[in-house]
């Protein structure tokens, strides 16, 4: 990708918002820069040439007849000539000379007003002059250096300027802030809808009920809400069905291991010790079923609640660490967030479970990052001097009934994973500063 890329893309907003408004403001931007060439370019400056040649001339008959006519008498009759006729007012300095030749600045430099004035007064008039464009916002003093004196010339401003160029800029101007302002409302709308529908999608992602939206906007976005909607009611209606499946077999394979359990309490006193083997057998054969049963089931019965996750935290690491060595704890005094109280524990504590298992030491840090613009992480990281998992295995050590080098079904990785998935998060193995395997949590808040 190009430097030139880059920049652009910098340049380009994010938001879907930003993007189309600007692109409804670049063709319009250009539109304007195209209308206001053509009306400087062609109109404005064809009428300014003219109105400037038109006084130009009127100046240059005057002088003319100055010129010709040498009294007193006679000049003053010009000057009423002029004055009633030409719409100008003359007076002569005698014996004066201007001091600056040339142009003073004028009073509009974005409009060609002063260069217009310039060339028709020396095609026409052909003496030494000056303008003063800023003693009367009125009017125009032009001074004519002549033979015997300078002749001073008033002409008023509207000769030389025409008011439509500011019709023109506020019609043009008006129109496009309206044309902005009713395409900045009119998408406003739609993404605020789009952002309902990612607002919905990610509350049902992390396991919260939402319910039904409201479909608004354009057609496209309310059949969206619509697809979500059907989305959501079937998969809530299968993870009933799935839960109601589940409670049935439950019932069914735990009857016969009641009966079982039953039969082999039952029996003599002299075969009780032959049966010994079999009850743990039994047992063992329970102890499968309620895991894969919690597995299977992924805490999906229960609602997220405002929970503290430091408080929590610390619970499980308490209880985690009676009888046996105490585990460090790190982190805030509180961290509120909206979870599944129950289920986190059950990841914690999977968590935990497995590294006091195979490790003497271990700890534990519980810290909040930022996530976006309005949300954090919290990232919870768990350490152990254990044995570890080689890097390559460290996946398949979350897949469901997975049995490792450590012995065990596999399952309390899977579960715990899912459970930080169902909140939106995810669980990572890495190394261990203190020798051994990493677990670090993150969950979004």
């Amino acid at each position: 990708m190009t430097p030139l890329d880059l920049g652009l893309r910098r340049l380009v907003p994010r938001g879907l918002l930003g993007r189309a408004l600007l692109i409804i403001l670049v063709p319009l931007v250009i539109l304007q820069a195209i209308a206001l060439q053509l009306f400087y370019g062609s109109h404005l400056d064809v009428i300014s040439r003219r109105l400037a040649a038109g006084v130009a001339g009127d100046i240059a008959m005057v002088v003319g007849l100055l010129e010709r006519e040498k009294e007193a008498e006679d000049r003053s009759w010009i000057f009423r000539e002029a004055a009633w006729r030409l719409d100008v007012s003359l007076a002569y300095e005698a014996g004066a000379l201007l001091a600056v030749t040339g142009a003073r600045p004028a009073a509009m430099p974005w409009l060609p007003l002063e260069e217009d004035l310039a060339a028709a007064m020396q095609e026409r008039v052909r003496l030494p002059f000056d303008a003063d464009w800023q003693s009367d916002p009125r009017s125009v003093i032009i001074r004519v250096q002549m033979a015997d004196g300078v002749l001073h010339v008033e002409v008023a401003r509207k000769r030389l300027f025409s008011g439509t160029i500011y019709l023109f800029v506020i019609w043009l101007v008006g129109s496009s802030l309206l044309l902005f302002l009713v395409a900045a409302i009119f998408m406003r709308n739609q993404v605020r809808a789009l952002r309902k529908i990612s607002a919905a999608a990610e509350a049902f992602g992390m396991g919260r009920t939402v319910g039904p939206m409201k479909p608004e906007g354009a057609a496209e976005v309310r059949q969206a809400a619509t697809a979500f909607n059907r989305m959501e009611e079937r998969i809530s209606r299968f993870v009933d069905s799935r839960t109601e499946m589940l409670a049935g077999i439950s019932h069914d394979l735990r009857t016969p291991l009641t009966r079982l359990r039953l039969g082999l309490a039952m029996l003599p006193e002299a075969a009780r010790e032959d049966a010994a083997a079999m009850t743990e057998d039994v047992e063992e054969m329970d102890r499968l079923i309620s895991v894969y049963l919690a597995f299977a089931r992924g805490e999906g019965v229960e609602q997220p609640e405002e929970t503290d996750l430091a408080a929590l935290l610390r619970g499980v690491v308490a209880q985690q660490a009676r009888g046996g060595a105490p585990i460090p704890f790190a982190g805030p005094e509180s961290l509120l967030m909206e979870l599944r109280a129950v289920a986190m524990r059950r990841c914690f504590g999977n968590l935990l479970h497995n590294a006091r298992k195979h490790a003497a030491r271990v700890t534990v840090t519980l810290a909040k990052q930022p996530r976006g613009q309005n949300g954090i992480w919290a990232e919870i990281v768990i350490d152990d001097d254990g044995p570890g998992i080689q890097a390559a295995s460290r996946e398949d050590a979350f897949k469901p009934f997975t049995s490792l080098s450590g012995g065990g079904t596999g399952l309390g990785l899977a579960i715990a994973r899912d459970i930080a998935r169902a909140h939106g998060g995810d669980v990572f193995l890495e190394d261990s500063p203190l020798g051994g395997l990493r677990a670090r949590i993150r969950v979004p808040g």
